[in-house]
Formats: structure tokens, C-alpha cells, sequence
């Protein structure tokens, strides 16, 4: 469960649940890619009060589960993940650039949701485990499939 962050003048425990498609929703994202997104993301923990909970990759889009302070707006946090991310991933694995034309890795939109602490944190967090896991629907009823809460 995430830690309260405790500053001089607040105590938050803000969570964000975001969704990143690769641009074109291309399929780029293979064991390398994962492992540069990842190591990339740990980096920018050092740098930011940024703190990645888990990060979920699917064939063409990223779920990011992310804590931060009430300074950084969705909107801040999102475009430096996307940014250093992008660069990292351009410089790193050359081949991926080639798939994509135009120089950008990410689309322009996103996902974003805020995550309660009481319970959906947990929910979310199992569903960002669990991207990119083949799963047998065939034996699921009607009323089971695809429910994130």
C-alpha cells in the first residue's frame, strides 16, 4: 500500500492511473523496450518526486500505476514519463524509431485516472500486473469478462 508524503506544508497520497499508447499503436513494445521503460522510469524516480507503483506493458500501449505530490499536475507528470521515455527508448533500441515515422514514440493523448487508496489502488495494481498476459475468455460467462472493478 502507498506511504502518505509528508512536506512541509501538506500530506498527500495522491495515485494516478495512466494509459500511454506507442504512436500509431504500433506493436513496439518487446522484452527490450520493457526492460529500457522500466530502467528509464527508475531513473526518473531519482529526479522527480515521481514514484512508479507498477508499470503494466501490453504489444501497443503502457499502463502506469504513479504516485506524486499535489505540485505536479496529471499533465506535468505525464509529459515527462513520455518524454525521457521516449528518448531513452529512440536511443537504446535504435530499431524501434523505424516502425514509427515522425520521430514519436508516444500519441499526443493518454488515460488518466485518479486511484482511491481504499481498495481500487489494489484492484488497479493487479490489472497493471497482468498486461500483456494471455487470457482464455472461452470459459468465462457473459457477466465475468473484462470487469476492472
Amino acid at each position: 500500500m502507498s506511504e502518505a508524503w509528508r512536506k512541509s506544508h501538506n500530506i498527500s497520497i495522491l495515485i494516478y492511473h495512466f494509459v500511454c499508447p506507442a504512436k500509431y499503436r504500433k506493436v513496439v513494445f518487446n522484452d527490450e523496450v520493457d526492460e529500457v521503460l522500466k530502467n528509464t522510469c527508475l531513473e526518473i524516480e531519482k529526479r522527480y518526486e515521481i514514484k512508479f507503483i507498477e508499470i503494466g506493458t501490453d504489444k501497443d500501449h503502457v499502463h502506469f500505476l504513479i504516485q506524486s505530490v499535489p505540485m505536479y499536475s496529471a499533465k506535468k507528470i505525464i509529459q515527462v514519463v513520455k518524454s525521457i521515455t521516449a528518448r531513452e527508448v529512440f536511443a537504446q533500441v535504435p530499431e524501434v524509431k523505424k516502425k514509427l515515422w515522425g520521430g514519436e514514440f508516444w500519441t499526443d493523448g493518454y488515460y488518466v485516472s485518479t486511484v482511491g487508496q481504499k481498495g481500487s489502488e489494489e484492484t488497479i495494481r493487479k490489472y497493471v500486473q497482468e498486461q500483456g498476459i494471455e487470457k482464455d475468455y472461452k470459459h468465462l460467462h457473459y457477466d465475468e469478462q473484462l470487469k476492472l472493478f
